[in-house]
């Protein structure tokens, strides 16, 4: 396989972390800020940051409806934390003009876990890959409910929020509640590289 091109969307959020595990990785990664870049990408990654100004960047710089499109036309998305919310089709919780790309077929709740100070890491099974994998959490979403295409590939399995579901897939899409750019386990990136065509 040649080298998969793999953008980040850089109009705000964890851009950094992403483009080195992708790199480590053995992907060209780079971030995305102009249509000529997204029009370069195998595969697109969508940070954690803040879901409402994302979607107003992409609207100011003229790439919300073509990442849009491109999703509809299969391109592989990544999406973490606010990335998540990006990619659902359903929001709750969200500002009164609050607009997603869509492709998962998810509703999420946004702040789900609740503010900055309720922030926490724990380990997730997450399906696909082998060994728990340490999730860290930052005023992260989860999916209140799936779509029958969308595939569930972790669950919060202990305390409170025992059970909610805080990672999907549905075809090229995935997306997880948590932040797994940061803590150097790479494993979750490499599934979605192998998503790449």
């Amino acid at each position: 396989m040649t080298t998969p091109h793999v953008g980040v969307f850089a109009l705000q959020g964890d851009v950094r972390e992403h483009l080195a595990v992708l790199e480590s990785l053995g992907a060209e990664a780079f971030g995305v800020r102009r249509v000529s870049e997204l029009e370069r990408c195998d595969a697109l990654v969508v940070p954690g940051g803040e879901s409402t100004t994302m979607f107003k960047l992409a609207r100011t710089f003229d790439l919300f409806d073509p990442i849009r499109q491109r999703i509809k036309e299969g391109l592989p998305v990544l999406g973490t934390c606010a990335g998540m919310i990006m990619l659902a089709e359903r929001v709750e919780d969200g500002t009164p003009d609050q607009e997603t790309l869509g492709g998962l077929d998810i509703t999420v709740r946004r702040n789900a876990f609740g503010r900055q100070v309720d922030s926490f890491e724990g380990d997730v099974d997450f399906a696909g890959v082998e060994g728990p994998v340490h999730a860290i959490f930052i005023r992260a979403p989860w999916v209140e409910e799936t779509g029958p295409e969308v595939e569930v590939l972790a669950r919060i399995d202990q305390g409170p929020a025992a059970g909610r579901i805080v990672a999907v897939r549905q075809g090229p899409l995935m997306a997880t509640s948590f932040h797994p750019e940061v803590g150097g386990d790479a494993r979750i990136h490499r599934l979605f590289l192998d998503l790449i065509d």
